[in-house]
């Protein structure tokens, strides 16, 4: 199996969740409650930070802000599901995060994923979607 390459990120902070979720959700208190208490710095993804590269999203070296169209939400995709992206992470911390939202009551969240050298250069949207076509595929 090809190992992944995880992002570099800044060293002013150890960990990072991107955290997407659709208005009306219930449990977005408790999640977030849950990193603060871990001491995981938490960046909500807006409409307008979704068009956004993850990689400056992150953080990561080498990655600049992207000029937004005015009226650009109109040929946005919508998002009508969670997700949460990484950054940063030990495998160990990542599963202790899993762990206290299970423990939480904090309903499955189905699209997560961890920012790597390759979906770093993608939009949110774009890793968006491609999570959707996975969550798809996927046999229940």
């Amino acid at each position: 199996m090809e190992e992944i390459q995880t992002l570099e990120l800044s060293k002013s902070w150890k960990e990072l969740v991107l955290y997407y979720a659709p208005e009306g959700t219930a449990h977005v208190g408790l999640l977030k409650g849950i990193l603060s208490q871990m001491g995981i710095k938490v960046k909500n993804l807006t409409s307008q930070r979704c068009i956004q590269k993850i990689g400056y999203l992150a953080g990561a070296e080498g990655f600049e802000k992207r000029a937004v169209n005015e009226g650009f939400e109109k040929y946005a995709p919508a998002m009508d599901k969670e997700l949460l992206l990484f950054c940063g992470f030990s495998e160990e911390r990542l599963e202790e995060l899993l762990d206290k939202m299970k423990k939480a009551g904090i309903p499955k969240i189905g699209l997560k994923a961890i920012v790597t050298e390759t979906n770093a250069h993608w939009t949110v949207y774009r890793l968006y979607k491609q999570l959707c076509e996975e969550q798809k595929a996927m046999p229940h």
